[in-house]
């Protein structure tokens, strides 16, 4: 009976303490810390990147870096995060990489960041690039551009907050239309897995392939960009925004499908439904799905006992685990498409970029900063 009432004890014990939420002067001083690693390290905005070849600094990954930025600045607003991403957007004259008739997302992410600027301080020259960009999306016929789930989080939140900037409802329809071409028909019937929950990185990956344990490949950090999408649409348009319930539900289904398959230390596997598969840590996917869980749980959408543990344990295994005393983010995945890509991870691992890794890390860090008893 002793021993019972021990068990009982411990397993209430360990409940409580893991629904203890984090000190929010900790929060902050651990993304200040990531962020300043990287401004530091890179203090000229506009200086390219050098990988197997020379690219521009407003490709997605750094596009990614700055809506993480963006997220720090709304929670704690220094002139210099500010000034780092207006210098970022006015060295690229706003616009784009392949000019504004580009239909790869992956090169008009970066509007994100300009309306979010655009909208502390309105000048109409700041969005003519991103008005010409989005208005050439709205009238051509197209809606089969994100072929692979990355693009959603590149593309879809740029619809979303140019419905709200101009009021107008076509932005979320040419939005819905291509979010659910990629859905149900990429990849002959979608690459969303109804019952999984999941998706599919792309057409490769879509049935008969397999992974080595037999199971489909659900890529940890492409499924982290559908829920980023998911978030950062649900947070940009209206409650009374059309298709508004497509998303919420689509967001409730990725949250019920990864909390079981979150490892004990606090991380989610590279592959989701393979462990043995390119196993062990992995930061990007982990922030996302952090990202995804605080935000509903902030918001009343998922219920807090069941995902606040498992959100407080992604984010103390990050902190933990991943970030490094002067602010390096280690076990980041590289650049790729596969839990293969980028392999092995470490601790003390540089991946060929170190900007998304830490946008994403910093997405969820301000939303486990607004967490409330």
């Amino acid at each position: 009976m002793k021993k019972i009432v021990c068990i009982l004890v411990a397993g209430i014990s360990g409940v409580m303490q893991a629904q203890t939420l984090p000190d929010r002067d900790v929060v902050l001083e651990k993304m200040k810390r990531a962020n300043m690693y990287f401004m530091k390290k890179w203090p000229d905005a506009g200086k390219t990147i050098i990988t197997n070849k020379e690219r521009p600094s407003h490709i997605w990954t750094r596009a990614v870096y700055y809506e993480g930025l963006m997220a720090l600045y709304t929670i704690h607003p220094r002139d210099e995060y500010y000034k780092y991403a207006k210098d970022w957007a006015d060295f690229h004259q706003w616009g784009f990489r392949g000019g504004n008739t580009t239909r790869n997302a992956d090169n008009y992410c970066a509007a994100q960041t300009y309306i979010d600027l655009y909208n502390l301080s309105p000048d109409p020259e700041k969005l003519k690039n991103t008005r010409a960009q989005t208005g050439m999306l709205l009238n051509t016929p197209q809606n089969d551009d994100w072929s692979w789930i990355d693009a959603i989080q590149m593309g879809m939140p740029v619809l979303a907050k140019m419905g709200v900037l101009e009021n107008d409802d076509r932005y979320f329809e040419k939005m819905y239309r291509m979010y659910m071409f990629t859905r149900n028909k990429h990849g002959k019937n979608g690459l969303f897995n109804e019952k999984d929950g999941l998706w599919w990185r792309d057409a490769d990956f879509t049935p008969p392939y397999k992974e080595p344990n037999g199971e489909d490949c659900y890529w940890s950090r492409g499924n982290g960009w559908v829920v980023a999408a998911l978030v950062r649409v649900l947070d940009i348009i209206p409650e009374d925004a059309p298709h508004r319930e497509q998303y919420l539900n689509d967001f409730k289904a990725m949250m019920k499908a990864l909390l079981p398959i979150q490892r004990k230390d606090g991380f989610w596997n590279v592959s989701l439904h393979d462990p043995t598969n390119y196993g062990g840590k992995e930061l990007s996917g982990t922030a996302m799905f952090v990202y995804g869980m605080a935000y509903g749980v902030n918001q009343g959408i998922l219920d807090r006992d069941t995902y606040l543990p498992a959100l407080l344990r992604g984010w103390d295994a990050m902190i933990d685990d991943s970030l490094h005393d002067n602010g390096f983010l280690g076990y980041v995945q590289s650049t790729g498409k596969e839990p293969k890509d980028g392999q092995p991870l470490s601790h003390t691992k540089v991946p060929d970029f170190e900007d998304y890794g830490l946008g994403c890390f910093l997405l969820a860090g301000s939303e486990v900063y607004k967490l409330e008893e």
